[in-house]
């Protein structure tokens, strides 16, 4: 997939906030000290004025984006995953989570991929952690076009809200004219009878060029793209256990209490089915190039592929 275009999804985000901010004016963009990183700089060189640098207290931040949200504004609180998840956790619960206030969380440089930046950084526990929260829509896009998308969803849907992109630049592998996002609503990007991939976030496309290689062997692969962890698609997910027999999830993050978690719950209930769950394994990450990594971790298209033919 080398001659695709890619972007990375905190590009799209702040791409999103721009024109988003055109169409409405009760929208305000929060950030803590990371404007540049984040891509709310965007937002803030053509809304200076609805745009608040909070400084290096993501908690107060959260705590800011509350009550301007009590005010009838649209706040969308930025900062890295691991801070806006993982440090300000007690702020997004007690005061956006249990009041149902209308927040969006736009958290970048989640997982493995923030490379160089190392295990201090690469939050792959923050979908667990939001998943847990009651009311919170947690939404995890794999590529530009379904990024910017999301971003419009969740200023559409009135509660909170938390977005993960990441840094690494990703292949755009949707069509902006054609694709629709559909709040809660999975899709199938490849049809296949032996076994479903269910992958969200930057692995949908690692997963796609996974399930090529393994059609060249004879294994018919049906790939769902999951780009909203909660609420999740039951529907999707049990149709595929029924019809494929075998299920995959892969994910740019812990394996525990993620994606993979997440459709083990349905399939458990609703349609009980072998799962393989393809993801950080317990461990923490480190410091090297984010392609690297990928690749160590096995979350690259070779190591989805070596290890869903095996399954299979």
């Amino acid at each position: 997939m080398s001659d695709v275009k890619r972007i990375a999804t905190r590009e799209s985000y702040g791409n999103a906030l721009v024109e988003l901010g055109k169409q409405h004016e009760d929208i305000v963009v929060l950030d803590a000290d990371l404007a540049a990183a984040t891509k709310t700089v965007m937002f803030k060189n053509a809304f200076p004025e609805r745009h608040i640098d909070c400084g290096i207290a993501e908690c107060n931040m959260i705590s800011v984006a509350a009550g301007l949200a009590t005010t009838g504004m649209v706040p969308f609180a930025s900062s890295f995953a691991m801070f806006a998840a993982g440090r300000a956790f007690e702020q997004i619960r007690n005061s956006v989570g249990y009041p149902k206030l209308n927040v969006k969380i736009g958290a970048t440089h989640a997982g493995i991929s923030v490379g160089e930046d190392g295990a201090t950084h690469q939050c792959n526990e923050d979908i667990a952690l939001m998943r847990t929260i009651p009311g919170m829509v947690v939404i995890n896009p794999s590529d530009d076009v379904e990024a910017k998308a999301a971003v419009k969803a969740a200023y559409e849907h009135n509660g909170p809200v938390y977005l993960r992109f990441g840094r690494l630049a990703v292949p755009v592998i949707n069509n902006e004219e054609e694709y629709t996002f559909e709040l809660g609503k999975g899709i199938t990007l490849k049809d296949g009878k032996d076994v479903t991939i269910i992958a969200t976030g930057l692995p949908v496309s690692e997963s796609l060029e996974a399930a090529e290689m393994l059609e060249k062997d004879g294994i018919s692969v049906r790939v769902i793209n999951i780009h909203t962890i909660k609420p999740m698609d039951e529907e999707i997910i049990v149709k595929a256990a029924n019809e494929t027999g075998k299920i995959v999830t892969v994910e740019e993050h812990s394996i525990i209490g993620g994606l993979g978690s997440a459709v083990c719950d349905v399939i458990a209930e609703k349609a009980p089915t072998k799962v393989m769950k393809i993801g950080i394994n317990d461990v923490y990450g480190e410091s090297g190039p984010a392609v690297e990594l990928i690749k160590k971790y096995g979350l690259d298209a070779e190591s989805i592929y070596k290890k869903v033919k095996a399954f299979v």
